[in-house]
């Protein structure tokens, strides 16, 4: 099924939200049965939000979000406003001063901004409003579980790689970000030292009750598919586990995949699928097939 690719500009309060948007021809189902009731014409949308240091051209990202309009999904995937990279220059990080000012409750004010222009504008699309689902990688997971639990209008989660709390840092750590007002990080792929102002910190203990992963994790009350290799040096596996201890598991599964890390295989640039990651995608396609 051929994919037809918009890139959409949605009006933030700070800088546009560069979204690209993967649509197939047409529904499997219009496809299969050559209905076109109102139902089979519109596209169920699945919205991703990618992690740390990430961004939605990432290695495997964009060939995940085909494989999800070949399957009959609208597949959209955003960079959030304080990732780093521009408009003009998407594969860089050239807004390290945004990146500095980057907010666990920025992201998901974000991500509301991104369901509310799709679920405004559905019709323009071709996009059924009353079937969204949301899927995060590592950090981007975090966000996504959080937002799935308090927002009515997300039907099913999948998470890869989530981590399961926002609070990653020791005291000691802590201590010593206060008191510079930043602490940095070398992304060791462009060899870039990254500021993170000490906002985000104050976000995490100002919005603590929000930003509670696990608490979210316990309040969902919609199917969710926790996802995560066995391998995973960034995140370790525990804390799929961990967010599958706390889940409604009558509605809730967890796949961990073996031999693989935290993404799954996949580099940047992308050098092509692993097997791993066609599993990944695999498992996420049938869940959301059922589920949406």
């Amino acid at each position: 099924m051929k994919e037809m690719l918009k890139k959409i500009n949605i009006t933030s309060n700070v800088t546009e939200i560069n979204c690209d948007l993967f649509l197939p021809e047409m529904s499997n189902n219009a496809l299969k049965t050559g209905e076109s009731s109102e139902k089979n014409a519109f596209y169920p949308l699945v919205i991703f939000s990618h992690g740390f240091k990430g961004f939605k051209d990432w290695g495997g990202f964009p060939y995940m979000m085909q494989k999800f309009a070949d399957n009959g999904f609208a597949a959209a995937s955003f960079n959030f406003t304080h990732n780093g990279v521009s408009n003009e220059s998407s594969m860089d990080f050239t807004r390290l001063d945004l990146f500095a000012g980057n907010t666990f409750s920025k992201e998901l004010n974000d991500l509301h901004n991104v369901i509310d222009y799709f679920y405004n504008n559905a019709d323009a699309y071709n996009i059924d409003n009353q079937r969204f689902a949301l899927i995060g990688h590592s950090r981007g997971g975090g966000t996504t579980i959080i937002k799935g639990s308090e927002d009515n209008r997300i039907k099913c989660i999948v998470t890869l790689a989530s981590v399961s709390g926002f609070d990653r840092y020791s005291e000691e750590h802590k201590k010593k970000w206060k008191e510079a007002g930043y602490f940095e990080v070398l992304n060791s792929r462009t060899n870039q030292m990254m500021r993170m102002n000490v906002s985000l910190l104050e976000d995490i203990e100002d919005n603590r009750d929000r930003l509670d992963i696990i608490k979210a994790m316990k309040n969902l009350k919609k199917p969710a598919l926790i996802i995560h290799g066995k391998e995973d040096l960034s995140v370790r596996s525990e804390e799929a586990e961990k967010l599958f201890e706390n889940s409604n598991k009558e509605i809730t599964e967890l796949y961990i995949v073996p031999n693989t890390g935290h993404t799954f295989g996949t580099e940047h640039p992308f050098k092509g699928t692993t097997p791993a990651f066609e599993k990944v995608i695999d498992k996420a396609v049938s869940f959301l097939k059922e589920k949406l």
